[in-house]
């Protein structure tokens, strides 16, 4: 797994949006922050750009990306946000440029495509709030991100929670969010999970879409092997007038109830306010005891 290198002062990063459109009221407090760690941000050529709900057309979003990626300079991409649209251009990409010049990619929710794609190819990434979220963001979001872009990450604790099941175990970090990783089944960027800690998160979908996407990664094979779980925001979900009858975490736990892998619920990162930065491709130890669950990664590990 090729791991890019820490940020330095004066680095310059670059804010892009693969996905939905974003304006430059909503990106000015995350480049201000940014701009504050001593960081050179560029803005993407398609960052302001309008294709109905998308930011600029197919190809320029494609042409965008493509850019920054093959930009030396270039030490970092931000995604400025989610939504929808990171798939339209995936197979467009040639990431071949991070062979000799990585770089982190940073995001989550729609850029679960970017990050279950690059894993494949061999890169890690980084799933991390994104400057769409910087205003709301906990202090401790925040931080998180600025820690692992320098080098200077910490481990994660969070709180226990009832439905945890424990154990201590060391493996790459794969996943993101449960919508989009269901969506990738099959294709050149599904997901691999054999002997990975699996992490899922999602937002506004239905009770009974949780259970079907779920299920659907048990049939695929993605918990037969592997080591870990953890279940990170599970926000603003639906249900039908007759009640589903199961909260998600509860969905979840039944369908993993014949495996013996840890899981812990309720990790901080997704659609949350707290969404902690975690790398994924890289070796991390998550422990789940009945008093603590804490979770570290270490390029060394």
């Amino acid at each position: 797994m090729i791991i890019p290198p820490k940020l330095k002062v004066g680095n310059k990063i670059s804010i892009i949006s693969t996905a939905r459109k974003i304006s430059l009221k909503e990106i000015t407090p995350a480049v201000n922050i940014l701009k504050s760690w001593g960081l050179e941000v560029i803005l993407a050529n398609n960052i302001f750009k309008e294709n109905n709900q998308f930011a600029g057309t197919v190809e320029q979003r494609s042409a965008a990306l493509q850019s920054a990626i093959d930009n030396e300079d270039i030490k970092a991409i931000l995604c400025a946000r989610g939504g929808y649209g990171s798939v339209q251009i995936i197979d467009n990409i040639d990431f071949s440029c991070l062979q000799k010049s990585p770089k982190w990619i940073v995001g989550f929710s729609d850029v679960t495509v970017l990050h279950s794609h690059l894993n494949n190819l061999g890169f890690a990434t980084l799933h991390a709030t994104m400057p769409i979220n910087f205003p709301t963001n906990t202090h401790k979001s925040i931080e998180s991100l600025k820690n692992v872009l320098f080098g200077n990450e910490k481990q994660v604790e969070c709180k226990i929670h009832p439905f945890n099941k424990y154990g201590e175990v060391e493996a790459e970090i794969v996943g993101g969010n449960l919508s989009i990783l269901y969506s990738l089944l099959g294709s050149p960027s599904d997901i691999n999970t054999d002997q990975k800690i699996l992490l899922i998160e999602d937002l506004d979908e239905y009770l009974y879409h949780i259970d079907r996407m779920i299920i659907n990664l048990k049939r695929n094979g993605k918990l037969e092997k592997l080591k870990g779980m953890i279940v990170g925001g599970m926000c603003d979900l639906n249900d039908n007038d007759i009640r589903f009858g199961e909260t998600a975490e509860e969905i979840i736990l039944k369908h993993t109830r014949d495996y013996d892998f840890p899981i812990c619920f309720g990790f901080p990162a997704g659609h949350l306010d707290d969404n902690r930065a975690i790398k994924f491709g890289v070796k991390s130890k998550l422990e789940i005891t009945t008093k603590k669950v804490i979770l570290s990664s270490n390029s060394h590990l």
